[in-house]
């Protein structure tokens, strides 16, 4: 896919090739991030692995949501810092801490370890979001930003794509403390190339001067008052609660009510989240191209958005149909279809309605709320499926999100209502 502009230079100034070259880079560290935080679902899919802590569904619920309460705590301080201290040295900090502590998952044989590493995981992840979205909306312009949010969102979706199958056959082979450690450690040596291509923008006593007066020209009490924040907290937590079902439950959905092996319950995983990485890419590339013809960017957007979620709610045809074939379908199907939303949507309530200055601020709060969405639906779901005995209800819950997440798009994300700059 070819980026939208044959500008020479990045909005920032970089050489264009080298910006989108470390967008991709970006997008493989997004990548790895998801590879650590998802491939504890194809260990709880392992009896072995379930028989070894003694874990029945609520515990499953447990360690699937743990990651989400600090990697959402945390969200907020880590854009509060990426705003003012720059992207590279906070996230190689955090990388390092996140991989080591996917590493020492394999080393655990207790519960309490299991949890505790889950936790760390979680803290140390929520750095990626807010220095990512910082980044890219320092280095490219509004015609851009769909196809580069496309690019990075390619990452966080082949993640559990990948990392399912993957995780699922080292599970298979090895076992599953091999899975752990090697997932772990291999992830390192992404820095490398970090560390040469980036540039270092920890700030000067000078630059803090300034980035602490430009973070200050909007507060947060008009970010908190904007409806348009509000309604990208709803959107964010409709979408990813669908997707964090899938990250968190599709691997047991499919061993347990479809009658998979492990190892083929990763790869229809690969082809879910393979599907919406590829809609993701086109449909934000095509936004682009629309609003380069002059198209209003708001409304495009949020077209896209809305039919990414109307599309989602085919789950509904997976979870009732009678068919193998035909469940597996309408289970790839639904997922691929949010794509349509996935990077129209992080582009328009990240990007195009934010303030630059607010930019890791804002991001930061919405991921308050994906992270909200990824806890509520790793547990809650484990706790449907207790009292009904099936998923058929916890993928209800997943079509009634989907249609607030559209509702809420149409009627709140409106550029009149987001926040303002306050001249200083």
């Amino acid at each position: 896919m070819p980026p939208p502009t044959n500008d020479p230079q990045s909005s920032s100034g970089l050489s264009s090739q080298k910006a989108w070259s470390i967008l991709w880079l970006l997008a493989l560290g997004v990548l790895i991030a998801y590879v650590d935080r998802t491939s504890i679902s194809s260990a709880l899919a392992d009896r072995g692995f379930a028989a070894s802590f003694k874990l029945d569904n609520m515990d499953r619920g447990w360690l699937n949501s743990a990651f989400f309460w600090t990697y959402g705590l945390v969200q907020m301080p880590a854009g509060y810092v990426v705003d003012r201290y720059g992207v590279k040295v906070p996230y190689t900090v955090c990388f390092v801490l996140w991989c080591g502590a996917t590493a020492a998952t394999g080393l655990t044989s207790a519960f309490s370890g299991l949890l505790i590493m889950r936790l760390l995981i979680g803290a140390t992840e929520a750095i990626v979001m807010p220095a990512s979205y910082r980044w890219i909306r320092n280095n490219f312009k509004e015609g851009q930003s769909g196809t580069a949010v496309g690019i990075f969102a390619m990452g966080n979706k082949f993640g559990p794509a990948l990392g399912a199958p993957v995780a699922a056959w080292l599970i298979v082979q090895y076992n599953w403390q091999t899975m752990f450690l090697l997932t772990g450690a291999i992830g390192l040596v992404w820095l490398v190339p970090w560390m040469v291509m980036v540039r270092n923008d920890w700030p000067s006593a000078e630059e803090m001067v300034v980035a602490k007066r430009t973070a200050g020209s909007i507060s947060m009490g008009a970010i908190m008052k904007s409806p348009v924040v509000w309604g990208a907290l709803i959107t964010n937590f409709c979408y990813g609660y669908f997707t964090f079902f899938c990250m968190t439950w599709m691997p047991s959905y499919l061993v347990e009510k479809r009658g998979l092996s492990l190892s083929k319950s990763g790869l229809y995983t690969f082809f879910s989240f393979a599907g919406i990485a590829l809609v993701a890419l086109v449909a934000g590339w095509v936004a682009d191209r629309m609003i380069a013809k002059g198209k209003d960017a708001v409304l495009v957007r949020k077209l896209f958005v809305m039919a990414g979620f109307v599309g989602g709610c085919t789950v509904l045809l997976g979870a009732w149909s009678a068919s193998l074939q035909w469940a597996l379908f309408w289970n790839v199907f639904s997922l691929s279809c949010l794509g349509l939303a996935t990077a129209n949507n992080l582009a328009l309530c990240r990007l195009t309605l934010i303030p630059k200055p607010a930019v890791g601020m804002v991001t930061g709060i919405q991921q308050v709320a994906t992270s909200l969405a990824g806890g509520v639906s790793a547990s809650l779901s484990g706790w449907l499926l207790d009292v009904s005995g099936g998923y058929d209800l916890p993928m209800m819950v997943i079509f009634a999100f989907l249609v607030v997440g559209a509702a809420s798009t149409w009627i709140l994300l409106r550029p009149e209502w987001a926040p303002k700059i306050i001249q200083v």
